[in-house]
């Protein structure tokens, strides 16, 4: 940790070390979410783990996310609740996993259109999950509007046709998904600094009225050949450069001292050197589709320090409702933990409702050696994949690229973890992918 002057020590103590802070015409701290578009844990220039110098990106930029990371903390094993967008956006803004939603893939035949020709050739059938995020899901723009806060989504939805305003946000640009509002597909740049113009107006105007506030900012997909370096480096700082103008905002609104700022993405890349050391990308439960990069900042939280606590985005939801005062008010199904302690103290814990981390996904994708479940515990990271039947084991901490299994040599800790995985896949009522009758 940084030294501490006395003059710091003593503004720290007197503004930051209470959830709601006491500052501005409202009161209480605002929120602003950035949600990243298929971006690995080494797509940006912030090195991600203080003790691995090749968790950064070689050849990719990101100073304004180079700035976030000196203000706050890094999480070193943050994760996206999914390999995939639809499910993961939904665990983000209702704080449980897409697994208990229903909600684990992006077309409601569980299956890419492409995939079907290919059905035959599979020797398991996938579920068909939901695809509207349902309306009885309290989100967490739902729960600070009910507390007296103004909130906004701007960018990417894909959580459905029904309009980000029908879940709780104030203002948006619409139920998107892939397609910029003008319909466009090739939506960044233009769209990118679009959005981020959106947030900025919004911002302004709620500063201006003295209302605090809740934004979320949610990137467009980079239409670009991931085997392109040079397209991939435009890309990333397009996207740091949206990243910068909302910065920019809260600076010269003064609020960047009375506002929390959070930046994840949705899932690994496919794109090469984008995952860093580890294993496969999006579409796989595998670190590569998992983890993520995941940085918080603002009043109280540890500056230009690392965390190895592992994160993920299902702990955003309630994290935002401690920090703005309405813990009370978050439902038992969230399964989610807050991060308020986590973010002050290096020896706080994350309280979930359970210890395990799970990672369904039942379906066929990309590169994914077919549907699987994931679980951590602690350091240790349990597969099941389903297609074989076979269960692997692997310890992050020694292994994060995922290239030792150690069922064999602890078979006794693969029973205990297999057992809990069943055990929360059956209470959850999990879909499960099932015997293909025209398997050849």
């Amino acid at each position: 940790m940084k030294p501490l002057t006395s003059l710091t020590n003593c503004l720290l103590l007197s503004l930051f070390c209470t959830p709601v802070i006491a500052q501005g015409n409202s009161g209480r701290p605002n929120f602003v979410l950035v949600y990243g578009e298929g971006a690995g844990w080494v797509s940006t220039s912030v090195q991600m783990d203080g003790a691995d110098p090749n968790s950064k990106s070689e050849f990719i930029e990101t100073p304004n996310l180079e700035r976030l990371a000196a203000r706050g903390l890094i999480f070193s094993r943050g994760y996206a609740p999914s390999p995939r967008c639809t499910p993961s956006r939904a665990g983000l803004v209702t704080g449980k996993s897409p697994g208990l939603l229903h909600m684990t893939y992006i077309s409601a035949s569980g299956t890419e259109g492409r995939d079907e020709e290919l059905a035959a050739s599979r020797k398991l059938l996938p579920p068909a999950p939901i695809v509207e995020l349902p309306a009885q899901e309290t989100t967490y723009a739902e729960l600070v509007r009910q507390a007296g806060y103004t909130t906004a989504h701007f960018g990417k939805w894909h959580l459905g046709r029904a309009d980000p305003m029908e879940h709780g946000f104030d203002e948006s640009d619409g139920a998107n998904n892939n397609n910029a509002p003008d319909g466009a597909r090739a939506a960044n740049p233009k769209e990118m600094f679009a959005t981020a113009e959106r947030g900025v107006d919004f911002m302004r105007r709620q500063v201006a009225a003295g209302r605090p506030f809740l934004l979320q900012v949610s990137h467009y997909p980079d239409r670009i050949s991931r085997n392109n370096p040079d397209e991939m480096i435009a890309a990333a700082r397009d996207m740091d450069t949206a990243f910068g103008q909302l910065l920019d905002a809260l600076d010269e609104l003064d609020v960047a001292n009375n506002t929390y700022v959070i930046f994840t993405t949705d899932h690994g890349t496919q794109g090469q050197g984008l995952n860093g050391p580890l294993s496969n990308g999006k579409g796989s439960v595998l670190e590569g589709g998992l983890r993520v990069p995941f940085l918080v900042a603002g009043p109280g939280v540890r500056s230009g320090e690392w965390s190895p606590v592992p994160v993920t985005a299902l702990d955003i939801f309630p994290t935002i409702a401690e920090l703005s005062g309405n813990a009370d008010n978050v439902s038992a199904e969230v399964e989610g933990g807050s991060l308020a302690g986590v973010l002050r103290d290096a020896d706080a814990r994350v309280e979930r409702s359970r210890e395990e981390i799970v990672f369904h996904f039942p379906h066929y994708d990309l590169r994914n050696a077919g549907p699987a479940t994931a679980m951590l515990l602690g350091d240790y990271k349990l597969v099941r994949n389903y297609v074989d039947n076979e269960t692997r084991l692997y310890d992050l901490s020694a292994d994060p690229g995922e290239s030792n299994d150690l069922s064999a040599e602890l078979p006794d800790m693969v029973e205990d973890l297999d057992a809990r995985l069943a055990a929360y896949l059956q209470e959850i009522d999990a879909q499960m992918p099932r015997p293909n009758p025209d398997y050849r």
